[in-house]
């Protein structure tokens, strides 16, 4: 966020207003994540959920675990609860199609809170993926508690995809408040 380019990207009010239909009128971004799939740069990514926040100083409180530092940035793990605030914005810089490593998500495991790694295991054999394919410029909106995944590219093709995470508010509670990163 602190890349002049991104964040005016992220307050565009295109996708502001996309973040303000899932989490309210107050939504603001807090985090931007590029990701550069390439022929030289290429990389699988196995299920999960995206449950480490950043934040401004470590405190305690109930269902917040495995704290950590990221490049300088307290990082834990947050409860459903605070997860439920936050919503990611995948903007597409490039295609993103059947042969470069696109998005996988489980349908509907949002719904399920924070997984266990048996719990992600069951759902992965149980439910159908599905493969988020879309044309550069597309945009697409989910949950952080969305288990997801990615195969490597087969082909050299780059998928370029810039992440961008909003939050109903900064402020988590129990004196937690997320670092804009």
């Amino acid at each position: 966020m602190a890349d002049p380019a991104v964040a005016s990207l992220a307050s565009d009010p295109r996708l502001h207003d996309i973040a303000a239909g899932v989490l309210g009128r107050s939504a603001r971004p807090f985090r931007a994540t590029l990701f550069d799939k390439s022929a030289t740069s290429n990389w699988l990514v196995s299920w999960h959920q995206d449950s480490a926040l950043p934040l401004r100083a470590r405190t305690d409180a109930p269902g917040w675990t495995a704290w950590s530092v990221k490049a300088g940035v307290i990082h834990a793990h947050a409860p459903a609860e605070a997860l439920a605030h936050i919503v990611a914005l995948r903007v597409h810089l490039d295609d993103s199609g059947e042969d470069n490593g696109p998005l996988r998500v489980l349908p509907g495991t949002q719904a399920h809170g924070v997984l266990g790694e048996d719990e992600l295991r069951a759902l992965a054999a149980s439910v159908r993926p599905r493969e988020c394919t879309m044309d550069a410029g597309g945009v697409l909106a989910m949950s952080p508690l969305l288990v997801h995944a990615s195969s490597k590219a087969r082909d050299g093709a780059p998928r370029r995809v810039l992440h961008i995470e909003y939050a109903s508010s900064l402020q988590m509670g129990a004196g937690l408040e997320l670092a804009v990163t």
